[in-house]
């Protein structure tokens, strides 16, 4: 049997399973497994049992049909083997081909590499050469963007001044609508600079302007024009924020009462949605910062207006409503007001921002704190003047809200003065801000609080106390005494013995935070300092610490604050008496009359004994006292607590001799400029010598320097100090 007898789905089929389980060796994966039991079809599986199919076609052939397949399998074998010879050649071919095709790639490759060298050499040529041209077009194309803005600009200012005779233009030729829109285009501008650079341009500009207000209130209100053009007019004044006025909508009125005499209700309504509308503009204007004789204007103008109206609308009792009405604008107005003046104050203070230098040579505190006393005084007495012509001024409506504004002002000195104490604690750091709105500490707290600025609100706290409270309240007795509108049930509107009590607080609290803050900075040093070194290990001493350099630099920027600030006091210097020892040290003195005979033990134990001794006899020293806004209590304060860290962050230490030795010489050396700056020897000396006891306390062989090496060494660095400080005498 040929191949050609065999049907070509037959053979594509063959040809299909043959390569299926060429690739597939997986019997898992071959569709139509066989039974159990096979079958005669089951030649072409993967699971083909050779005996069992034998059997089975022996079964159910006879000879001849054995005969018969007996040539179909010999014919399938030899185009089996045919197929898979094609197979291997058509795949050896491929392989063949591929081969070649990365042969010539790779030599392809070898030179595409030189030209993509040469291609990027060539961009990056080209890209300097781009940049070389920007580079020399910059200057030209910025002049020409400039020139650009130029030639706007100019186009701009020559429609400001063409625009007085487009407006006459139009005006000739009726043209309102353009009118309007040239003169609403140029609104921003003579906003700007209408009294400055186009102030004639604007003057001429309004001239023309009420012509054309005028001619379309003549449309307006004409007979003989047409209802359309009418609304055109009526419209262009809007756009023009000219209302019709309030005398012609009375005479409407009187008109309307006429012809319906049964619309009373509804032009009360009208009427009174008019004078509302009026108010809450008047509030809205009030928002901006005004003058007291600026909203009269306004007052006035709306009075007149009720006034009018209620001569033919009497029913609608204007002049009550509109006190009602009044009430608000007014009261908002007293509260920008004392808002402005917060701000003002506030202003002042965020300017204090100097450095150590500048506070030497140009004493900024000092002006700060003139300028803010300035600014709460000099402001609250503007505020008082600006008040008093509301009460001065005859206009009915005035007249009427005078108990009411009385009761205004004497709040409002009430709430400033309050609000004006939490800015302070504000400003100061010691309160954060609750109000999202506080958008005016930022300059305080972008960074660390000045410790400058504490100081000026701490005598700014105290200067409002004795001088700004007691002149407020001059003021409002003379001007602002009455009222009563409140009711005698909520109190007085104005306390000022509260609000003094409340600045007085604040100022001690200012005091002690600006103390603290003085403080916590020489701590962080004196920290570092005992920290620092392994004191167990010390070297002896060869000369005085630099820490005594710096913490001397500390107090000599704390003079300069305080001078420029606080007042001097009364020089009160505690000297110790002679049964206490010198003015020196009573506890290094016995040490100093020792001899040398004995032994570093034996004196180490004498000391020990004798500064317990002396500390037993010694006199009652007053050590933390109440802080005074004088320059040498604040000053004394702070010397104070820096020697009381000193000495606790001794006691956290262990020494060995020669640490302990340091600490004696530091010590020492601060004996004379402290007792310069402070009011309190005795105090110093007490202390000074607590740190020298607490060494002691901790020290492994706590034997001190000799007397005469300890001069010495003290001579040297005061002789180093001189030639670094020559001017100092």
């Amino acid at each position: 049997m040929g191949t050609d007898d065999v049907p070509l789905d037959d053979k594509a089929k063959r040809m299909r399973d043959l390569l299926s389980s060429f690739y597939s060796p997986d019997p898992s994966s071959t569709p139509n497994a066989p039974s159990k039991h096979g079958t005669l079809d089951a030649i072409n599986t993967t699971s083909f049992d050779p005996d069992q199919y034998m059997n089975l076609l022996v079964q159910k052939s006879n000879l001849e049909a054995l005969l018969k397949r007996h040539v179909e399998m010999a014919a399938e074998i030899k185009n089996l083997d045919t197929d898979l010879q094609m197979l291997v050649y058509e795949n050896y071919n491929k392989f063949i081909s591929a081969t070649d095709s990365i042969k010539r790639m790779k030599s392809n490759i070898v030179g595409m590499e030189a030209n993509m060298g040469q291609l990027l050499d060539k961009i990056m040529s080209v890209q300097s050469r781009s940049d070389g041209v920007n580079t020399s077009l910059f200057e030209k194309r910025e002049h020409i963007e400039k020139l650009h803005r130029t030639r706007n600009l100019l186009r701009k200012v020559q429609f400001i001044y063409d625009l007085p005779a487009r407006l006459g233009k139009c005006i000739k030729s009726e043209a309102y609508a353009d009118a309007v829109k040239f003169y609403t285009g140029a609104m921003p501008i003579f906003k700007a600079y209408g009294d400055s650079s186009f102030q004639d341009c604007k003057r001429a500009s309004e001239d023309a302007v009420a012509i054309i207000v005028k001619n379309l209130q003549g449309k307006l209100f004409s007979d003989s024009e047409s209802i359309q053009a009418r609304a055109e007019a009526a419209v262009l004044l809007k756009q023009l924020d000219f209302p019709a006025s309030v005398r012609e909508f009375a005479e409407a009125i009187r008109a309307y009462r006429i012809i319906f005499p049964d619309s009373g209700r509804q032009l009360i309504t009208l009427a009174q949605d008019l004078v509302i509308n009026h108010f809450e503009t008047t509030e809205q204007y009030v928002k901006r910062r005004i003058s007291s004789a600026n909203l009269l204007g306004v007052l006035r103008t709306i009075w007149a207006d009720v006034l009018l109206m209620d001569e033919v609308l009497h029913e609608a009792v204007l002049p009550d409503f509109s006190l009602e009405a009044a009430q608000g604008a007014v009261k908002k107005y007293v509260a920008s007001t004392f808002t402005y003046l917060l701000q003002d104050i506030s202003d002042v203070l965020l300017r204090v921002n100097v450095s150590p230098k500048e506070a030497a040579e140009e004493h900024p505190l000092q002006v700060a704190l003139e300028a803010s006393r300035k600014a709460v005084l000099q402001g609250s007495m503007d505020v008082l003047l600006d008040f008093c012509q509301f009460l001065d001024d005859d206009l009915g409506l005035l007249v009427k809200l005078r108990d009411f504004i009385i009761d205004w002002v004497q709040e409002g000195f009430q709430g400033f003065l309050s609000a004006l104490d939490d800015r302070f604690l504000l400003l100061s750091g010691r309160k954060n801000s609750s109000s999202p709105d506080q958008g005016l500490t930022e300059g305080a707290h972008s960074e660390k609080v000045l410790a400058g600025l504490v100081l000026v609100l701490a005598q700014l706290s105290i200067f409002i106390e004795q001088t700004v409270i007691p002149r407020i309240t001059e003021e409002i007795a003379a001007s602002f005494s009455g009222g009563g509108a409140r009711g005698i049930e909520n109190g007085p509107a104005f306390v000022p013995g509260e609000i003094c009590r409340i600045f007085r607080s604040a100022g001690e609290k200012l005091l002690h935070h600006y103390v603290n803050m003085r403080t916590q900075r020489v701590s962080a040093l004196l920290r570092k300092r005992f920290s620092t070194p392994n004191w167990v290990k010390h070297k002896e001493p060869r000369e005085v610490h630099m820490f005594v350099d710096l913490f001397l630099q500390e107090l000599k920027a704390i003079g300069i604050e305080v001078k420029q600030i606080l007042p001097q006091g009364l020089l009160r210097k505690h000297w110790r008496s002679d049964s206490n020892g010198s003015t020196t040290s009573s506890r290094s003195n016995p040490l100093r009359d020792d001899k040398m005979s004995r032994s570093n033990t034996q004196r180490a134990r004498s000391q020990l004994l004798e500064t317990h001794l002396a500390k037993l006899f010694k006199q009652k020293v007053e050590i933390f006292t109440k802080v005074e806004y004088t320059q040498e209590s604040v000053v004394t304060t702070i010397v104070k607590l820096c020697l009381k860290s000193l000495q606790e962050f001794v006691r956290l230490q262990t020494f060995n001799r020669s640490g302990f030795q340091q600490i004696q010489l530091d010590i020492q050396f601060l004996r004379t400029p402290l007792k310069e700056i402070v009011e309190d020897e005795a105090v110093i000396d007490f202390l000074l010598d607590e740190v020298i006891v607490a060494a002691s306390e901790r020290c492994l062989d706590p034997t001190p320097l000799e007397p005469p090496i300890l001069d010495r060494l003290i001579q040297a660095k005061l002789a180093k100090l001189k030639e670094q400080n020559p001017i100092t005498p």
